[in-house]
């Protein structure tokens, strides 16, 4: 089998230590890469990212990971402002765990690899997110390679291909120009599936908020509401300048009815305004599902976390006679 030409391909190297920057730089080139940029910061490598969009980042999670991989995540969902959320992203890092494996997959980023690697482990390692790249899932907190087995896949969760310009470059040999207009189609349609599936799923979440948030003594009752108030900001912004349009007035109404329930009483009227708009956003957003379906879905998922809640809570002191 020829080995893939990474001749043409864009990539942008972070690392805070030069010294490994330069490292890496030199295993890129003998694997055929020419055109890499490389970086010292976090904060510069967004922006590079976001002035121009490489098909391949490298990027070190020793030193900041958390901000590496919250940046990574906001990228993924499309929040961060850079034109390709769907980028390749391999992060690097020097020991390996559980938060920090934790923090990567969570973030969406494709791969995680330890160094000290060797030429053949990351040419692997590249080729398979040339060639096999894994398809994407879309979560109400994560938009990433579906990283499930296949007994954990269920038809409630839509897979869809990532753009891929690595590919496009190094497997398919396309022009520079065939890339750019392929790779332009593909984001655009990329983009809109991104967008719809956020709308959908954080809908869902805002309805749920809605169930747990009508016992005021509730477990985590401020917290909900706060997530509740950011949440629909949220999808009030992915709403605007789009079909969904209409789903910005019903965020202003639960946006109404969160300032009521955050007065100290909180009241019954807020709480009707709260429901009646959550279950019609969600209906504006995802009308193929019923909305007594939806709702039942609601409910079922409510009483799983409140059941989880009450398991979790702490036990009372248990008094002890002298």
């Amino acid at each position: 089998m020829a080995r893939l030409n990474y001749e043409t391909a864009d990539t942008l190297v972070y690392d805070p230590v030069a010294a490994h920057r330069t490292a890496t730089r030199a295993v890129l080139f003998t694997l055929g890469f020419r055109n890499i940029e490389t970086v010292g910061t976090v904060e510069a490598f967004s922006e590079a990212i976001r002035k121009r969009s490489p098909d391949l980042a490298l990027c070190e999670a020793r030193g900041a990971d958390a901000e590496l991989c919250e940046m990574i995540q906001s990228l993924r969902q499309g929040t961060g402002g850079h034109d390709n959320p769907f980028l390749v992203i391999i992060v690097t890092a020097w020991e390996k765990t559980n938060t920090l494996v934790g923090r990567v997959l969570n973030s969406g980023a494709d791969d995680l690899v330890l160094r000290p690697f060797s030429t053949t482990l990351l040419r692997t390692r590249i080729d398979t997110l040339a060639e096999r790249r894994k398809r994407f899932v879309i979560t109400h907190d994560y938009v990433g390679p579906d990283r499930r087995v296949e007994t954990e896949r269920t038809g409630e969760v839509e897979l869809f291909e990532p753009p891929n310009s690595l590919k496009m470059k190094a497997k398919d040999g396309l022009s520079l120009e065939e890339v750019s207009s392929r790779l332009g189609e593909q984001l655009k349609s990329a983009r809109s599936t991104l967008n719809t599936g956020k709308l959908r799923r954080d809908a869902f979440q805002i309805g749920i908020l809605w169930r747990l948030l009508q016992e005021r003594d509730a477990p985590g009752y401020d917290h909900h509401l706060a997530k509740l108030a950011k949440m629909t900001q949220a999808v009030a912004k992915r709403c605007r300048d789009t079909e969904f349009e209409p789903g910005v007035q019903l965020c202003e109404s639960i946006q109404a009815a969160v300032t009521g329930l955050e007065s100290e009483d909180g009241n019954t009227a807020s709480i009707q305004l709260l429901g009646k708009s959550a279950l019609q956003l969600i209906q504006v957003l995802d009308p193929e599902k019923g909305a007594e379906a939806q709702l039942r879905a609601i409910e079922t998922t409510a009483e799983m976390i409140r059941s989880r809640q009450k398991s979790q809570a702490p036990l009372a002191p248990t008094s002890v006679s002298a």
